[in-house]
């Protein structure tokens, strides 16, 4: 494939959009790289304020023509425009009718599903990889379970992540969350195994999954966990990792099991940070949320630089095998919702925009709605060994 443009950042005048466009300005200026978005004066304003020379392409998410018109140009479209329930769908149908790639950083697993019922087969004949969640939600979890499981011999049991961050929300996170209970959910869209394919689910699996993660002391690693505020989506991406496996490289196995929690050093930091998040979860679901959402940053605002700066994430590991227990982490510096989140789906654009197709997983030719361990694999895990995140095993705490 040979376009104009190696990768089209579409939603570059958001905040996550603009932080992609700098970085991509920053490391690498010698691709062919274009910003896209509705508003020719914000674009203007975006590469002005950082010094982009990247050229800019006005495109509005419902306006088809323009989205197939940019499509036809790019081999890659990097979407930041969110929520992606009401933004996303003519952009990702746009993409495989007009034959690119296409990367996002949704959150948004029943907007998954239903982009997958919709478009998997096409995108699949096509040999277009479509690759969601590719920011904090939900690369580490997807990629960290991904890099356990080719470090042990055999089948996986079991694996349970456990995250530990720091970082602040943006207004379009914001905005995701309050707008998501208004949206129209695909039947089963909330399932445990919503985006698994049909008939991967064993009975084993049904019987041994849980998503009701109680505070508790956790085992082997020191430390104690409970709710983690974006366990849904991670845990289903996961899940569709493992089902589709066996067709790109090494099985997870029939009855693997997956679950996911907060870590926390101390037992008062699980409980105080757990009744947060359920009290954040109250005023979401609350009939008075579009009151109440006046209280929070609104669409395009977001965290300091040094706020950006000094965040971090640590994923943790647990595997659960035949032979025993070992425990492995995925972390970096950087606050992981904002500052990573665009490096890490940049790189995932990359992977698709520069290497070389036949290293990704499955091969040239291989394609349709993806996650990103099943669609990037260790292509996408070097390109972040070299922007400094760190895969590693962690010794046990027994």
């Amino acid at each position: 494939m040979s376009r104009k443009y190696k990768i089209v950042i579409f939603g570059a005048t958001g905040f996550t959009g603009e932080l992609c466009a700098k970085f991509m300005s920053e490391r690498y200026s010698d691709i062919p790289i274009a910003i896209a978005g509705r508003s020719a004066e914000k674009l203007e304003k975006i590469k002005k304020t950082n010094n982009i020379s990247f050229p800019a392409i006005v495109a509005d998410a419902f306006d088809v023509d323009a989205l197939d018109k940019m499509c036809k140009d790019a081999e890659v479209v990097l979407s930041t425009a969110g929520p992606y329930h009401k933004y996303g769908s003519n952009l990702l149908e746009a993409c495989i009718n007009n034959g690119c790639h296409y990367v996002d950083i949704t959150g948004e697993s029943f907007w998954i599903k239903d982009m997958i019922d919709k478009h998997h087969e096409a995108a699949e004949k096509k040999g277009l990889r479509i690759i969601n969640a590719c920011g904090f939600d939900s690369a580490p979890s997807d990629l960290g379970s991904f890099y356990a499981v080719n470090q042990v011999d055999g089948e996986v049991k079991s694996i349970q992540c456990f995250q530990a961050w720091k970082g602040e929300a943006s207004g379009g996170t914001m905005e995701t969350m309050f707008s998501s209970m208004d949206a129209k959910l695909a039947k089963g869209g909330l399932g445990k195994f919503s985006l698994n394919p049909k008939n991967s689910v064993s009975e084993n699996q049904k019987r041994n999954t849980n998503d009701k993660i109680k505070i508790h002391k956790i085992p082997h690693l020191g430390g104690w966990t409970g709710p983690f505020v974006m366990a849904l989506p991670n845990t289903r991406v996961v899940r569709r990792s493992a089902a589709l496996s066996n067709a790109t490289g090494k099985y997870y196995g029939d009855d693997f099991v997956y679950s996911e929690g907060a870590y926390y050093s101390k037992k008062g930091a699980a409980r105080k940070v757990s009744f947060m998040t359920l009290a954040l979860g109250l005023v979401i679901v609350s009939p008075l949320r579009k009151l109440l959402r006046g209280f929070f940053r609104k669409p395009g605002e977001g965290p300091s630089q040094k706020a950006m700066d000094s965040g971090f994430f640590k994923s943790r590991f647990l595997v659960k095998t035949q032979d025993g227990v070992r425990a492995f982490s995925m972390s970096s510096s950087g606050d992981p919702g904002y500052k990573m989140t665009s490096r890490m789906a940049c790189e995932s654009a990359l992977c698709l925009a520069v290497e070389n197709p036949a290293d990704l997983p499955g091969g040239e030719g291989f394609g349709g709605l993806l996650t990103p361990s099943i669609g990037l694999g260790n292509v996408l895990i070097k390109r972040l060994k070299n922007i400094g995140v760190v895969f590693e095993e962690i010794p046990l705490n027994n």
